[in-house]
Order: structure tokens, then C-alpha cells, then sequence
């Protein structure tokens, strides 16, 4: 007697996002310096039909949310490990801006690790060997 072979958590997202007719769900990394160039890469993913999820806390901007050092260091754990969930839910990534920081870093090679495909809106900047 054989039994079905059971599902990775990665095969039962991928069937919930079809049963939900979620057919293409788009991640934007890089650094708040380019937080325009990301709004108007959202409105193009957006027009073509993607869903788009990206940071949307620019910490480089004053906030009182973030106005008290020691809460901003650990909103920042908070967001980041964020984004690493939207990584994983995204069908594919897209980086963007001429800059690549420490975090941004980070969260290519955790795309690459996830076999996500990826995309620079500036190719020459992209880490990789």
C-alpha cells in the first residue's frame, strides 16, 4: 500500500495562492533612499498585474513610532523579519536602486536561498559571484 507523498509548506502555498487565482506576487527590496523609484516600480508591477508587497515604513524618516532609539532598534528586528515573510510569499523579487546595503544584501541572498528569481531594476549592482 502506498500513500500520497505529503505536501512542503512551499507546494500548499503555491496551491492556496491558484485556489485563490493569486497568479503572480511580487516582492520589491532595496534601500528607503530609493522609496520613489519603489513607489513607481509598484505602479508598474501593479498596472501588469502583479500584487506587490514592499516595505512600507521608511525609517529614515521621523516618525514617532520610531522617535525612541531603543523601540526603533526593535521595530527594525520586527520589519525586517517582515519582509523576509513577504519574501517567501512573493513569486519573485525585484531590486531596486543603485545601492546595495547590508540588509538589502541579506535579503537577496535569502530570495537565492529560496530560489525565488530575481531582478535588478540596475543589474550592475547585484552581489553575486
Amino acid at each position: 500500500m502506498s500513500y500520497p507523498q505529503l505536501l512542503t509548506p512551499e507546494e500548499k502555498l503555491a496551491e492556496g495562492k491558484t485556489a485563490l487565482g493569486i497568479r503572480d506576487v511580487v516582492v520589491l527590496c532595496g534601500s528607503m533612499r530609493f522609496a520613489e523609484l519603489m513607489a513607481e516600480v509598484a505602479i508598474e508591477e501593479s498596472v501588469a498585474g502583479a500584487l506587490v508587497l514592499k516595505p512600507d515604513c521608511n525609517m529614515k524618516l521621523p516618525h514617532p513610532l520610531w522617535a525612541d532609539p531603543a523601540e526603533a532598534e526593535a521595530l527594525k528586528v520586527r520589519l525586517d523579519d517582515q519582509h523576509r515573510q513577504k519574501i517567501r510569499l512573493a513569486d519573485r523579487v525585484i531590486v531596486v536602486g543603485d545601492y546595495i546595503g547590508d540588509s538589502t544584501r541579506g535579503e537577496i541572498a535569502y530570495a537565492r536561498q529560496l530560489g525565488k528569481p530575481i531582478r535588478f531594476t540596475h543589474p550592475e549592482v547585484d552581489p553575486a559571484p
